[in-house]
Formats: C-alpha cells, structure tokens, sequence
C-alpha cells in the first residue's frame, strides 16, 4: 500500500537519486497533518456506518427511480449491494487518512471502477451522490476539527472526482 513516504522513496529510487528537498518537504507536510487524518480516522471509524447509510438515503432519494422495477435498486439484494459499495468507499477513505494517501482508494477502489460499472450497467451518479451528502455532511467542530474536516473532504473529493 502507498503513502506519501513510500511514494516519495520509489519515485526518487526509480529516478535513480536520493529524494529531493522538495519530495522531503511533501513529506514533511504528511507527518504534520498526521494528527488531523487521525482524528478524521477515529471519527469516521466510529459513525462509519451511519455515515454511509444516511448517504445511501440521500442518493436513493435524489434518484428514486432506480427503485422501479429492473433499476439498479429495485431488490433488497441490489440495495444491501449499493449501501455495501458506499461503505466499502467510506472505508477506503479512512484507510487513506491513516496511510497518509491515495494508495487504498487507488489500488481498490478507483482501478478499473468505470468499466466495472458500465459493464454491469450501473450508473455512478448515485454514488457521486452519495460521497457527496458524506463530504458536504461533515461539520466542524460537530464532526470533527477544521483541519481534520479538510484533510476527510480532500480524500472525498478526490474519489469522487476519479467517479464523475
């Protein structure tokens, strides 16, 4: 699994050089927000589940249709399936706070997810949907600390940017 340090290290190894004063400052920078992407971590960890359910209902409410018979959603299989995709992306990001980067969403989440969608013909606009109740949901200091919310959002975006 990648984090900025192992990043860093491969891609300066790779170059065939020692890491730069710069790859050591984005380093640098990782470890001071450690404290806030553990906070944000902890947070999510505890209300992992609440948070994905209540951004399943949002997305579900914005696009009922695919309640209808044959849509997307329309079996309690489909729909534990769909709650169980936003937890698996919800879990992802707190697995990005703690490494300190992208490597979990990138390697198991966003690695081949469009076609894997398309070819079982879902659409992604729901879960665009949902990451995003799960992002604008987040409240400082209700939720979490200012800093901790920042680094949270950063990785939502980030995944949900790689579905839009």
């Amino acid at each position: 699994m990648k984090s900025v340090v192992t990043t860093v290290v491969t891609a300066a190894d790779a170059a065939g050089r020692f890491p730069t004063s710069s790859d050591l400052e984005s380093v640098q920078g990782s470890l001071q927000r450690a404290s806030a992407r553990m906070e944000a971590a902890e947070k999510l960890a505890n209300n992992l589940d609440q948070v994905a359910q209540e951004a399943y209902d949002a997305s579900i409410k914005k696009y009922s249709y695919l309640n209808e018979e044959g849509e997307a959603n329309s079996t309690d299989t489909y729909k534990s399936k769909c709650l169980r995709d936003v937890k698996h992306y919800m879990r992802l990001v707190n697995y990005c706070l703690v490494v300190g980067g992208t490597g979990p969403l990138d390697e198991w989440g966003i690695a081949g997810q469009r076609e894997v969608y398309r070819s079982l013909n879902l659409p992604t606009a729901p879960y665009v949907e949902a990451l995003t109740f799960a992002r604008n949901r987040g409240c400082a200091p209700r939720d979490m600390s200012s800093q901790a919310l920042v680094e949270y959002n950063a990785l939502l975006d980030y995944v949900i940017n790689s579905l839009s």
